[in-house]
């Protein structure tokens, strides 16, 4: 399977060739020989990369969630690092004068509220007001592009971590994405931006990560695994609880708990389909780790808590599962589990669902309360969809 990266690579980035080039990367932009785009370009005497621009976690990918980052100057290009994590999450029109292209190249995980879609967004809608034409070099979605799961984002709750009103688990790669921006006018002021999508090649939209053949590489700390990644959608909604997502330990998003929690109970009350999934006890202790969780929700504290071993990721719905979590712990401990509403309401993207858990409905009560727009959702992204 070839990344954009690696097409554009064998047709030696003659699309560039003679423009001043702006990347928008991190550190997941390798070829599948493990090069960066940065020391392939700089190679190529006919390409010159004129800036660089770096999104939460920085450049490097070795940033804590959250932690703002200054802006740096490259090594080996000599051209400054704009940060898009600090002072300002959008390109200016400063940092983009003189450029000829943007090009984009990150890896995703699949999930509407993981910021690297918005700062594809931002930086395609600041390229649109400078008149900078815009390439996406495609990689896959690491969770797969056949399973979709709302809620759909309500423009009420637009943020950085929902950019846009697409399904939580969208089911799009990083370029289907960034055409469905385009295509639907949804930048500032309706501008329609000069996109080119290098596409991936051998990629079917069934396809998990494990089985691409590309090298693993953390796309951000805390993602430290394919299986964090499925996982990722459903557990990332605790973060806006008083559960532990388990950051803080060695499998965070794999495992969640808290020191009240009575997690044989709760296994016994998810009823999972053990062939799909498997659940078993893990108790552990948050601790703080520089650069990755520096102050963890119940630090040092001995939490009761459940990990998650996911048998078959083609069946496994993690949103589903992850309401079903908190829907399942909220009528066990209905006096210990509390609830961040604003966080929990950027993150789902719909009130609907905090409302739900609040008022004790079922995981297939609060998704069923969304599946109207799940379908609009759908109809829209297949105008867009590339394999």
């Amino acid at each position: 399977m070839l990344t954009g990266l690696d097409v554009l690579a064998q047709q030696q980035f003659k699309p560039l060739y003679g423009k001043r080039v702006g990347l928008v990367i991190n550190h997941t932009a390798v070829d599948r020989n493990g090069r960066s785009i940065v020391e392939l370009l700089g190679a190529c005497p006919l390409v010159r990369v004129a800036a660089l621009f770096s999104p939460e976690h920085g450049l490097s990918g070795r940033r804590e969630g959250g932690e703002i980052i200054p802006s740096q100057v490259d090594s080996i290009t000599g051209a400054p690092i704009y940060s898009l994590y600090g002072e300002t999450n959008k390109p200016t029109m400063e940092m983009l004068r003189g450029l000829d292209v943007l090009v984009f190249d990150m890896q995703d995980v699949g999930a509407r509220f993981y910021t690297y879609i918005s700062t594809l967004f931002l930086a395609m809608e600041a390229a649109a007001e400078s008149r900078v034409d815009f390439m996406v070099l495609d990689r896959p979605n690491p969770i797969g592009g056949a399973i979709v799961e709302g809620p759909v984002l309500k423009k009420a709750f637009l943020s950085f971590v929902g950019i846009q009103p697409i399904a939580l688990r969208h089911g799009m790669t990083i370029g289907e994405l960034a055409r469905l921006f385009n295509g639907e006018k949804w930048l500032s002021g309706g501008l329609r931006l000069n996109l080119t999508v290098v596409p991936l090649k051998g990629w079917q939209r069934d396809m998990f990560y494990a089985e691409t053949g590309l090298p693993w590489i953390n796309p951000s700390p805390n993602i430290s695994s394919t299986h964090a990644e499925i996982m990722y959608p459903g557990t990332c909604l605790l973060e806006a609880t008083s559960l532990s997502e388990g950051r803080g330990t060695e499998a965070p998003f794999e495992q969640f708990g808290a020191p009240w929690l009575d997690s044989e109970a709760l296994i016994e009350s998810l009823q999972v389909d053990s062939a799909v999934v498997r659940l078993c006890r893990s108790d552990f202790t948050p601790v703080s780790i520089p650069g990755v969780a520096m102050n963890p929700k119940h630090l040092h504290r001995r939490c009761q808590g459940v990990k998650v071993q996911v048998r078959q990721p083609h069946a496994f719905y993690s949103v589903a599962f992850g309401l079903r979590v908190l829907s399942a712990v909220r009528s066990l401990h209905a006096d210990s589990l509390q609830f961040s509403a604003s966080g929990m309401n950027r993150l789902a993207g719909d009130d609907a669902v905090l409302l739900g858990l609040r008022a004790g409905r079922s995981s297939e009560q609060i998704l069923e309360s969304g599946r109207g727009e799940l379908r609009k959702f759908l109809r829209m992204r297949k105008k867009y969809l590339l394999y």
